[in-house]
C-alpha cells in the first residue's frame, strides 16, 4: 500500500523542504521505496537534492506532468541517497496559472501520479508556502498531511488557515484526508516560549504533536550546498537522528492520528 503524505504550511521558513528531503532519505534507509515531489516554484527541494533547476527544461519537471504534457515516469530522477525525485523549475508558477483555468484542477496531481504511485511505499509532497491550487491539489492527492510548525507565536495564524483549507478539501475533493499531526521544527527546548507555543497550538486545534521535535541547527542550512540531506552530510547529528526516529514511527504505523479530524 502506498501512502501519500503532503507536507504543508503556507507560512514560509518552517522546514517543509528540509522535512521532505530528510524524511525521504530516512525512509529510504529503512528500505522503503520513496518518491519526493517538488511542488514549489522556488524548486528548493530539487536544488537541495543535488539537481540545479536552471539546468532543467520545463518539460523535464513536474510542470509538464501536471499539464499532461509528459508522463511522470519520464521525468523522475534517481537520487544517490535513495528516493526518486519529481523536480520543479520556476516555470511551475506559470503552470499554476494554467491549472486555474482547467476543469478538475484540484485533481491534477492525483491523476498525474496514478501511473507511478503504486511503485512506491511513500510519496512525499513538498507544498509551496501558499494555499493556492498547487497546495490544494497536493491535499486532494494525499492520504494525510503533516504540518511542520516553527515554535513561535505567528505560527498560530498559519495553522488555523491551513486547517480551514483541510476541512474544505475533505468536504469537496478528498473526504479521506487526515491530519497526521504537527511536527515541531527549529525547536529549542530550553526556551519557555517554544514550549508554550506548542502547548497552545495543540490545545487550540486538537493536533497530535509528532515526536521527536526537530532541533534548531545550522547543519540543516549547510546540507543543500552539498546537494544532500543532513542524513548524508552529518549522519550522527541529532537532527538526522530525529528524522530517522520519525521515519521509523511512520513505517511502524505508530505516528500521528489514525482517524480524520474531529
Amino acid at each position: 500500500m502506498t501512502t501519500t503524505l503532503a507536507v504543508a504550511n503556507q507560512k514560509g521558513g518552517v522546514a517543509k523542504t528540509t522535512t521532505v528531503a530528510s524524511l525521504g532519505v530516512a525512509l529510504s534507509e529503512l528500505e522503503q521505496r520513496v518518491l519526493v515531489v517538488d511542488l514549489d516554484p522556488q524548486a528548493c527541494l530539487t536544488f537541495s537534492l543535488g539537481t540545479d533547476p536552471e539546468d532543467l527544461a520545463s518539460a523535464q519537471s513536474v510542470q509538464g506532468v501536471l499539464l499532461g504534457d509528459r508522463p511522470a515516469a519520464d521525468v523522475l530522477f534517481g537520487i544517490p541517497e535513495g528516493p526518486d525525485l519529481l523536480p520543479a523549475t520556476i516555470e511551475l508558477a506559470a503552470a499554476e496559472a494554467v491549472l486555474l483555468t482547467r476543469t478538475g484542477r484540484e485533481h491534477a496531481l492525483r491523476v498525474a501520479l496514478e501511473p507511478v504511485r503504486d511503485e512506491y511505499d511513500w510519496v512525499l509532497l513538498d507544498c509551496p508556502p501558499s494555499l493556492g491550487i498547487l497546495t490544494v491539489s497536493a491535499l486532494s492527492a494525499a492520504d494525510a498531511v503533516l504540518i511542520p510548525l516553527q515554535c513561535e507565536t505567528l505560527s498560530h495564524r498559519g495553522v488555523g488557515q491551513l486547517l480551514d483549507t483541510v476541512y474544505d478539501v475533505r468536504r469537496y475533493t478528498n473526504r479521506h484526508l487526515r491530519v497526521l499531526g504537527a511536527l515541531p521544527t527549529m525547536y529549542d527546548g530550553r526556551t519557555r516560549h517554544a514550549r508554550t507555543v506548542l502547548n497552545t497550538i495543540t490545545e487550540t486545534y486538537a493536533l497530535v504533536l509528532l515526536e521527536p521535535p526537530i532541533p534548531k541547527t545550522i547543519r540543516f542550512a549547510e546540507a543543500p550546498a552539498a546537494g544532500r540531506s543532513i542524513l548524508g552530510t552529518d549522519r550522527e547529528h541529532r537532527g538526522a537522528l530525529a528524522y530517522r526516529e520519525l521515519a521509523a514511527s511512520l513505517v511502524a504505523g505508530t505516528c500521528g492520528r489514525k482517524g480524520p479530524l474531529p
